[in-house]
């Protein structure tokens, strides 16, 4: 691993860490009961794991996912640990920082270490390993390692969620650099990837980066990972993208619960909807995929889906919100403001609700 990563931003070193953390911590409970039932253990697997902790001490995910499992009964009995990265300093850091840790030995499955690169080898076998529920964390420095099939041998298994490091910067430049060819192919797939440098060539930066994380995008759904979310870091002067954190799942309510996290890590919202980017600057930018609307836009815009239906509240958001930045909140308040301008109808309506409030199990006619 490039020994700058860890000397990075400390202020986006924290988002980052908060979101996979924070995913992990909502992820084992939800999976909880199932793996229970099925007498199943659950695992947190880090490819490019880096030392554990950042250069003015600050705790990497590694440390942070195994203490919550040390604080946690069912977590202690069920989670397994593998960590994994190709420098022997960065590894032997990780044992020395995991031993320290309060509590450790109180772990039924002892956390794995190992010391190696990311590439053929690994991806042989995954594909012949049948995982249990797995949350999967790769974030090299750059994009060695990094390839789509190295995600799905891993998200094609039930329970499985992935959220990889996205060097926009790097992969940017190297689309059209025969010496990386091979490493953009893996990522892409080698025929997309070669009608992306075509398609590239004519574009200016901005619909460049769109059209680039929309086509890994595309390609992660095709191979099965139906729901993907990207969360773009700017630099510090918010003028250009310097990497994306990209979940993908195959399961809406992984996408729901990352989303809520996302939003919630976000610099900064518009009219309430977040961002979901972080932006040292605060400089207001567009979004990728089609999360670019603003919250003016989805009263409109439901108005017109929606038309002559009548349906709960939380069946449109369900049906509408994927692959858009718009949460839960966002949604009762445009149609709370339909409702105040006679837009559309409701049952229960106004006088017989909550003050303010507007429920998941409101009924809403649109004409």
């Amino acid at each position: 691993m490039a020994k700058n990563f860890f000397t990075e931003s400390l202020e986006q070193s924290v988002i980052k860490t908060s979101i996979v953390s924070k995913y992990f911590s909502v992820w084992a409970k939800v999976i909880k009961r199932a793996v229970i039932q099925k007498n199943s253990k659950l695992a947190y697997i880090d490819l490019f794991a880096g030392p554990g902790r950042y250069n003015d001490g600050t705790k990497s995910t590694p440390l942070l996912v195994l203490e919550q499992a040390i604080d946690d009964d069912f977590l202690r009995e069920r989670l397994v640990t593998i960590f994994n990265d190709k420098e022997g300093t960065s590894t032997d850091k990780l044992t020395d920082e995991i031993k320290r840790l309060p509590g450790i030995e109180n772990l039924k499955y002892k956390p794995t270490v190992y010391t190696g690169e990311v590439g053929e080898d690994i991806i042989k076998i995954f594909e012949k390993t049948r995982f249990v529920p797995t949350f999967f964390f790769v974030d090299p420095w750059g994009y060695k390692g990094l390839s789509l099939q190295l995600i799905n041998s891993v998200l094609k298994h039930w329970g499985c969620d992935c959220v990889f490091f996205f060097n926009y910067n790097r992969i940017n430049m190297g689309l059209n650099n025969s010496i990386v060819k091979s490493h953009m192919d893996a990522l892409f797939g080698e025929t997309r990837a070669d009608l992306l440098r075509q398609e590239l060539d004519d574009l200016d930066p901005e619909a460049r980066e769109l059209t680039i994380v929309e086509t890994i995008g595309e390609a992660l759904q095709e191979m099965g990972g139906k729901y993907v979310l990207p969360f773009r870091f700017r630099n510090k002067k918010g003028v250009r993208t310097s990497h994306h954190l990209i979940f993908v799942s195959k399961n809406i309510r992984g996408y729901e619960i990352m989303k809520d996290i996302m939003a919630k890590e976000s610099s900064e919202e518009e009219q309430g909807v977040p961002t979901f980017e972080y932006n040292p600057s605060i400089k207001k930018q567009g979004l990728l995929f089609e999360l670019s609307r603003p919250l003016d836009d989805l009263g409109e815009m439901l108005l017109d889906v929606f038309s002559g239906r009548t349906m709960r509240m939380i069946d449109i958001f369900n049906e509408h919100h994927v692959g858009r930045r718009f949460v839960s909140r966002n949604y009762k308040d445009i149609l709370k403001l339909l409702e105040k301008q006679n837009k559309i109808s409701t049952d229960p309506p106004v006088d017989k609700r909550k003050k303010g409030t507007f429920g998941d199990s409101v009924k809403v006619t649109f004409p």
